[in-house]
């Protein structure tokens, strides 16, 4: 049976600028010709993060190229900033593949930036985790990240990792980090204490009242990876909250330090492949779409990149199971659920405001 997107809720420049730009140059010289058209019909225009872009590059578009024919012009940008580009140009933007966080692909949703992924063109959907295709979203889900604890192995075991009670020991303040509510740590840490501690993800007076109670004890509140990971080599914390990602490099050092799910109050974010409701080349745009979710380009980008493959017939590599183990194979059977976008849009803005007041501020 043919698996669909299920109906949602009403709600760098690029790497070939100068083969494109002569593109352009000559259809404003010669008209607009078939041979002109045959040739956009050729290339796509692909949003995406600023990091690993020559990683990405390697495990995903090139050979989606040698295989379709169709050549890739990259952009990169931050989420927020490329969402801001998309809604100031339009129909105009140029763009066929939006790479996004999941809170970025519904913010842009709200206002009808992104046109519903065509289950029919895109094959590969029968094959990916049913997580990947969740209700609220016009694009599936091509990767994710795992919450939890990075720690250091000569000062913590893994239950006491585990237990959300260690951010508020009085035996490690000043030796903790946590993420800002700005950064996507940062949410799912919110959710995670509000279950553990409230009534559900979305109890975000029990969570603040507790992380503003821990926050004494707190080093920093961080929000990039690179401030964590400086912290913990330096000896300067023994725990963060962060992403399975964070850890990768750490543990694959040799270093004694690791990650762990918590215990209660486990989620994930997933990164989603939208097209916006301008786009040029659908056709293009849908032909990727289904390539990057092949459990052929899964494996590699999961090598190269370090993605998280929602395609359960791609290789996890050894470096990543040596941070999450098994969790990989079925993150929904390991306890871990995506947040609710429907409930996240609509209050972001008051609660990143109240996390700054009660949390923080302090």
């Amino acid at each position: 049976m043919n698996r669909t997107l299920p109906p949602r809720r009403p709600a760098a420049r690029r790497a070939t600028a100068v083969a494109a730009t002569g593109l352009f140059l000559s259809g404003l010289v010669t008209g607009c010709s078939a041979a002109d058209d045959a040739s956009a019909q050729d290339t796509i225009v692909v949003s995406t993060f600023p990091f690993g872009v020559e990683e990405f590059q390697e495990a995903v578009i090139d050979p989606f190229t040698a295989e379709t024919g169709i050549e890739v012009e990259v952009e990169t940008g931050s989420n927020a900033d490329r969402l801001s580009q998309l809604q100031v140009a339009g129909d105009d933007s140029g763009i066929d593949v939006m790479l996004l966080s999941d809170y970025y692909a519904a913010l842009g949703q709200e206002t009808d930036l992104f046109q519903d992924v065509d289950a029919a063109k895109v094959p590969s959907l029968d094959e990916v985790a049913d997580f990947a295709l969740e209700d609220g979203y016009a694009g599936p889900a091509y990767s994710y990240q795992l919450n939890g604890t990075i720690y250091a192995t000569d000062a913590l075991s893994a239950d006491e990792a585990a237990d959300w009670d260690l951010y508020g020991d009085p035996a490690h303040a000043g030796e903790l980090a946590l993420p800002d509510i700005s950064v996507t740590a940062g949410q799912l840490m919110v959710s995670g204490v509000g279950e553990a501690y409230g009534d559900g993800p979305y109890d975000i007076d029990t969570a603040l009242g507790t992380l503003g109670g821990w926050a004494p004890g707190i080093l920093q509140f961080y929000s990039s990876s690179t401030e964590v990971t400086n912290l913990l080599t330096q000896g300067e914390i023994v725990a963060a909250d962060s992403l399975s990602g964070f850890a990768t490099d750490l543990v694959a050092s040799g270093e004694p330090f690791a990650w762990t799910p918590p215990a209660t109050g486990r989620y994930m974010a997933t990164n989603r492949a939208m097209v916006p409701a301008g786009a040029p080349n659908i056709d293009g745009a849908h032909r990727f779409i289904d390539y990057l979710l092949s459990a052929e380009a899964q494996t590699r980008s999961a090598e190269l990149v370090g993605d998280l493959p929602v395609n359960p017939g791609a290789t996890v590599p050894d470096t990543i199971s040596a941070v999450v183990g098994d969790i990989a194979d079925d993150p929904v059977a390991a306890g871990y659920a995506t947040l609710d976008p429907a409930e996240l849009v609509p209050t972001r803005g008051e609660w990143v405001d109240r996390f700054a007041r009660e949390v923080t501020a302090g």
